[in-house]
């Protein structure tokens, strides 16, 4: 095996994991929030360095799709979940961001942006730049987590300010991500043909043929994308049916309240500057 995949060390890759840890150890003091970005730190470790990362990034679609799996349907939930709210609350406070995050709060913009980075990500000649480059490898990589983040987002209703589904909105949403995530599944599955020239020396490795890895990698994509969104989406609406809670109804945080009057306030600022006299 190390003949064909020998050993490197992902630097850039480990000093982000190590960056991060570090970061959120000092910044949050719960525990366990602590242990929440440990273990997506960890997962995000397994995938990105040797050997999976490796395999991902120059031999196998299979296992670049699950990498991208564990690090959308995983690593990024759970880094949502081990941010507090007041720290979300800072960070998305500057105007630009603010606007920002609220449209990509909003499932439509956010489906939207999923489905066109995470094809981009799977495109042959993304693959074959990441296949050849460290920088677009580890580029690829920020795209996949922040897709990830992306995803999430509309979801777990973590944004200040932003919108917040009803349980019944969130597992809608879930159930339809998990068809939009899975776009070029069918592709893959009904392809006469290898599609990604840079992965290479799947049988010697994987034994298994390239086409056969690519077919298998479609079929990884759904049946690893429909069971963890399908199953969160529908233990969030027993879960909100078992508390007694409205699944048609939307939550209300004391952080929304704040951002909203932050809102009125720039709003009413910038009414009085249109009318100030010249």
């Amino acid at each position: 095996m190390t003949s064909l995949l020998p050993f490197r060390w992902h630097i850039a890759e480990v000093l982000f994991i190590v960056a991060a840890g570090v970061g959120h150890r000092v910044v949050v003091t719960s525990a366990r929030e602590r242990r929440l970005a440990l273990y997506a730190l960890l997962a995000l470790l397994v995938v990105t360095v040797w050997p999976m990362g490796d395999i991902a990034s120059n031999v196998s679609l299979t296992a670049a799709t699950i990498q991208r799996l564990v690090i959308m349907l995983l690593v990024a939930p759970l880094l949502l979940m081990a941010t507090p709210t007041n720290v979300f609350v800072r960070v998305t406070r500057p105007r630009p961001i603010d606007a920002l995050t609220r449209v990509l709060a909003h499932p439509g913009p956010a489906m939207a942006v999923v489905t066109v980075l995470g094809t981009l990500t799977l495109s042959s000649p993304v693959v074959d730049w990441g296949a050849h480059s460290s920088l677009g490898r580890a580029l690829v990589l920020f795209v996949v987590l922040s897709v990830g983040l992306i995803l999430w987002v509309p979801a777990l209703g973590i944004m200040p300010g932003a919108k917040r589904l009803s349980p019944m909105g969130r597992a809608g949403y879930l159930f339809a991500a998990s068809l939009v995530v899975t776009s070029l599944s069918f592709v893959w599955i009904f392809s006469r043909h290898p599609l990604y020239p840079a992965l290479h020396d799947q049988y010697a490795l994987l034994h298994m043929t390239p086409l056969f890895d690519q077919q298998l990698a479609g079929f990884v994509a759904k049946i690893g994308c429909y069971a963890p969104l399908w199953a969160i989406a529908f233990t969030i609406f027993s879960r909100a049916e078992e508390d007694g809670t409205p699944v048609e109804d939307t939550p209300l945080h004391w952080a929304d309240v704040e951002r909203q009057m932050l809102r009125i306030d720039r709003a009413s600022e910038r009414a009085l500057h249109r009318h100030e006299p010249e």
